[in-house]
């Protein structure tokens, strides 16, 4: 059961944007499985994707198509990634675009594809192209939990949340879904995220906006330390909102919409680690005082994605040195073991290097039955910080992903 997250409540139509969603019979159980997003060619849009190095079809073939066209529709499936095919995957892809372009009489770069599921299974086209004209008949601006239903895979539960700005010249809808809950330590982004907002805003603008919300949100995410052949973060922005164009995020209304954006991505990031396969615990690695960011990020993944710090956490066993342990192989610089402080939500469990004068084993092990804890980690180094968000790993992740295929 997904820690301390809950069904999705009500997701806010996006003037511009029709969704919809159907049972296309390519998922292993009765349920949608393939959802299509429509908005007008007018509309601005961004996207980052996966920087492993095997990525999936329909990744090769979204990233053409968004450079060369102007995109009207994203086409998602779940239940086959269609990654691992080499070019029997891409004209797979490409044969379900052109479907859908000569269905809506658009142009097959203006169709971005996106799958996720099995690797290594032929991509079911047949039940796809079926599939396509209820799809486009049923579009409504009214169904983005059906959408968010579809794209999951080992999800427990579907992700999203919506967010509307009350600005001086108008309203701003920002609405945005997720899936996520295995192989999961993005590189860009998370397994699959979608954004749509009715502001207006230039592509190029639009573009760095995500890049640099994405680090913020779906980078500081771990479940397993795995990146998938298929992520993937793509935002459109319509311009039907009627207020002023946002030219700039440094402050006014452009602040406002930058930090809402914030707020929705780190939503849906924390909700795919709530979620995470198997997972009973949600926790925060918060590290600062370190030389420099990205000095930072890798002591917090080192010991988000330790196994034995994991399956500490998952036992609530208050075994400290696994953490302290971890710190000391990320092979930072001069590292001066004496420098660095630990403590489990408020309390210190490691001072100047060694174990908190104030420490019992009982105040360790009442932070480690909780639920949601926060790993402190002060490096004594310097002034910058950062934060990962991670789980246990548990015996129901085996489980799941031993049984993945059957």
């Amino acid at each position: 059961m997904a820690v301390g997250l809950s069904k999705i409540s009500e997701l806010l139509p996006v003037k511009g944007v029709q969704v919809s969603a159907c049972i296309a019979g390519i998922y292993k159980e009765k349920r949608e499985d393939l959802a299509l997003i429509s908005f007008g060619s007018n509309s601005n849009c961004a996207a980052v994707f996966t920087q492993n190095a095997f990525c999936a079809a329909p990744v090769i073939v979204a990233k053409k198509h968004i450079k060369e066209g102007k995109p009207n529709y994203c086409l998602i499936n779940s239940g086959n990634a269609n990654a691992g095919l080499g070019e029997r995957g891409i004209e797979a892809t490409m044969d379900v675009c052109r479907h859908l372009a000569d269905y809506t009489g658009a142009s097959v770069e203006n169709v971005l594809p996106f799958s996720t599921g099995v690797i290594a299974e032929p991509l079911p086209v047949k039940k796809i192209k079926n599939a396509i004209p209820t799809l486009v008949d049923i579009l409504i601006a009214d169904a983005w939990s059906h959408v968010a239903n579809a794209i999951l895979t080992t999800d427990t539960l579907a992700k999203g949340i919506s967010k509307k700005l009350d600005l001086p010249d108008g309203e701003i809808t920002i609405t945005g879904i997720a899936k996520g809950s295995g192989m999961i330590r993005p590189k860009m982004a998370t397994m699959l995220a979608y954004i749509a907002t009715d502001a207006d805003i230039d592509e190029t603008l639009l573009q760095s906006l995500l890049s640099d919300v994405v680090e913020d949100s779906f980078n500081c995410i771990s479940i397993d330390g795995d990146t998938s052949t298929n992520d993937a973060c793509f935002m459109v922005a319509t311009g039907e909102s009627r207020v002023d164009e946002i030219k700039s995020f440094d402050d006014g209304s452009g602040l406002l919409f930058r930090n809402a954006l914030l707020e929705v991505c780190v939503y849906l990031a924390q909700a795919i680690v709530r979620d995470g396969e198997g997972a009973t615990k949600f926790i925060s690695i918060d590290v600062i005082d370190g030389a420099s960011r990205k000095e930072c990020r890798e002591v917090a993944l080192t010991v988000a994605n330790s196994p034995l710090v994991k399956t500490a956490f998952f036992a609530s066993d208050p075994n400290w040195g696994r953490i302290l342990a971890a710190i000391g192989r990320t092979e930072l610089s001069a590292l001066d073991v004496g420098s660095i402080s630990i403590s489990l939500n408020d309390v210190k469990i490691v001072e100047r290097g060694q174990r908190a004068e104030s420490y019992t084993e009982a105040k360790g092990q009442h932070v480690m039955d909780q639920e949601e804890i926060i790993v402190h980690i002060s490096m004594g180094r310097g002034s910058a910080s950062a934060v990962i968000w991670t789980c246990d790993l548990s015996h129901e992740y085996i489980r799941i992903n031993s049984e993945y295929r059957s």
